[in-house]
Formats: structure tokens, sequence, C-alpha cells
């Protein structure tokens, strides 16, 4: 007899008890002797049998609700990928009643994280999926979590003291430390390089951006010790035409600079300023394959991009908390998705909603 054809009936029969009795010890009810656990235990293992979780998972006929909760964003950036591959999974596990909910917070607006924080819990989620905010307001939402005995994945940034269920995202130290590698494979010969930062009271937007310019600079400090590293900061809380009189004084006094760099998703603002101006010798490096970044990377304004698979991250994440709480199977606690590197000769290739 196949294993996918044992019924419990079978195993009732071959351990000497009650179908009832079965069906107790498969879904770990009280009521069983001590006796006729063992044998029924025995029974199983001696069939090899193997539960149909899906079906039992469908005939349970629960309704989830698994909280996304993510900062605000606007169309075809990163998060938009995150949001549209959770969406995606959601869908594909329709038939089990599954829904995700989004909750959005400003980045540099930590009462707006707790704030929604808040609103997730009162919903009584059976998941949830959280980029973090600052270390302790983070904490505190995710030993509430923890009391509630809600599972949570951690996405983007990884905070290993948080215990989370499971993390998706770069090895953000590694990714940097790549990043300075690839940079300086076209940067040789340099004096300095130019460090592109979006910054608000003297911080950038998250703990990833710090662990990805902590790998540079080791990156840099082990190979080029006497390149100079150059910060220029494009204020997040000024308007944008702020942004022109930054850049074209920094390369007015900067003329031996040739190459950039930037840790977030806005390597355009310095690549579509170095159209503008016809700067046709400088190139600045950056992350995310959005509209805008590919743009530039096609017209030579950007050299590389570093590839982050929002879409496969955003699907894994809600498919990791389906797997955990309806399948209750178990799930890998680190998924480190891949460092990709993308040019003018293979961006058109790439596919935002890869899985």
């Amino acid at each position: 007899m196949t294993t996918e054809k044992i019924r419990i009936k079978d195993v009732a029969e071959l351990a000497g008890v009650s179908v009832g009795t079965v069906d107790r010890v498969l879904h770990n009810r009280p009521n069983v002797s001590e006796d006729a656990r063992k044998k029924v235990e025995k029974a199983l293992k001696d069939m090899d049998y193997r539960p149909n979780v899906y079906a039992s998972a469908l005939a349970y006929n629960k309704k989830y609700t698994f909280c996304c909760i993510m900062p605000k964003h606007v169309s075809e950036a990163y998060w938009e990928e995150i949001e549209e591959g959770a969406m995606a999974a959601c869908d594909k596990r329709r038939d089990f009643h599954v829904r995700v909910k989004m909750f959005y917070y400003r980045r540099y607006d930590i009462e707006t994280f707790v704030k929604v924080t808040e609103e997730c819990l009162k919903d009584k989620p059976d998941g949830v999926v959280v980029v973090p905010s600052k270390l302790a307001e983070t904490k505190h939402f995710t030993d509430q979590l923890h009391s509630a005995s809600i599972p949570f994945i951690l996405l983007d940034s990884y905070m290993p003291d948080l215990r989370p269920l499971s993390f998706f995202g770069q090895d953000s130290f590694c990714s940097g430390y790549f990043a300075g590698r690839m940079l300086m494979l076209i940067a040789q010969g340099q004096t300095e390089i130019m460090l592109m930062k979006q910054m608000k009271d003297g911080n950038v937007a998250s703990k990833q951006q710090e662990n990805r310019e902590t790998g540079f600079r080791h990156y840099m400090h082990d190979h080029f010790p006497d390149i100079a590293i150059e910060e220029v900061n494009l204020p997040l809380d000024v308007e944008r035409e702020k942004y022109e009189e930054i850049l074209e004084e920094y390369f007015e006094t900067h003329p031996n600079t040739h190459h950039c760099i930037t840790f977030n998703s806005k390597a355009h603002l310095v690549g579509d300023f170095l159209l503008r101006t016809n700067r046709r010798d400088v190139q600045i490096m950056g992350y995310d394959m959005v509209e805008k970044n590919a743009n530039c990377v096609k017209l030579g304004s950007i050299s590389f991009l570093i590839a982050q698979h929002g879409y496969m991250q955003g699907y894994s994440c809600i498919e990791t908390l389906f797997e955990a709480i309806v399948l209750k199977k178990k799930v890998n606690p680190v998924n480190y998705v891949p460092i990709e590197l993308l040019t003018k000769e293979n961006v058109d290739f790439y596919r935002r909603t890869q899985l």
C-alpha cells in the first residue's frame, strides 16, 4: 500500500484501536491512554503515514489574516515590488481564505510606526511581516507579538535578537562589500569616490543602508585605503530643486570625481543630473531596479545596479507565513536573497516579478 493511500482506518486496524483514537493522536487531542498513543505512533511509523496537510487545512475552513507593515512609498519604488509579491502569494492561497492587510508608516516618523503597529495588534492577525523601524520601537512591537503567540517575519533588515520566525533580505554587509569590489573594477586609478546619501537629522533611512556602507568602507579600507570617500547629502527634508545646487557645487569643487556610489534606490537623482549637465565622464552605482534607475543605466549615467528581488521577497514572506501557520511546516529562519549586478547589457533581462 502506498503512503498516499493509507487511511486512518488502516492505521486503526494495525494499532488495534478505534478510528477516533487515531484521530485524537494525529491532532494531539486529550483523552488518549499512554498505551494507545504508543500503539498508534508505532503504527504510523511502520506505515510511513504522511497526512495530507493541504486537505486538512482546506477542510478546517479557517480564515487567516496576515499583516504587512512597511514604509509608505510612491509608485515604481522598491517597496511597491514587495507589496506586489505579497499580494501575488495571497492570491495563490485564496482557496485557504488567506488575506493580506497592508499598513504603512513614514520612515523618519517613529510615531507613525508605533501607530500602525497598534492598529495591527487590534486586528489580532495570524501572522505579521514587518520592515523594522528603530530597534527600541520595533522590539516593543515584536515583544507584544511574542506574548500573543503571533509569528512574524522580518523583511529588509535582520535583527536576530528579536527572534523572528524568519528573515528575508540581502546580507547587507556582504552586499556593500560586493558593491565596493564591483565599483573598483572600473574605478581603479581614481583618487576619490563620491558617496551620495539621503539623510534626515543625520540618519539614513534604514539599518540595511548603514550595513551596506559599513561593508563598502571595509572593502575600501582593505584594498584601496588611499582613495578618499567624499560624502554628499541630498537631504530628505528639502525641496528637490535644492539637489541641483548641492550636486553642482560638489562637482565644480571636485573635478577629479568620476565615480559615485549610493546605498539607496535613488541613484537616478545623481544619474539624471549628470545627463542634464552633460557630465559624460562621471557615473554612479546604486541599488534597485526601478524604472528611473533602469533608464539611467541604459543612458550610461548609472554604471551598475544591485538588484534586491523585492517581488520575490514579498512573495516569500507571505508564503512562509502560510507554510508555518496553515500547513504547520518548519521554515528556514534566515533567507538571504541573491546579490545580482545589473548593467546596460543585461538590465532588460531582469524581471521584477521573477521568483
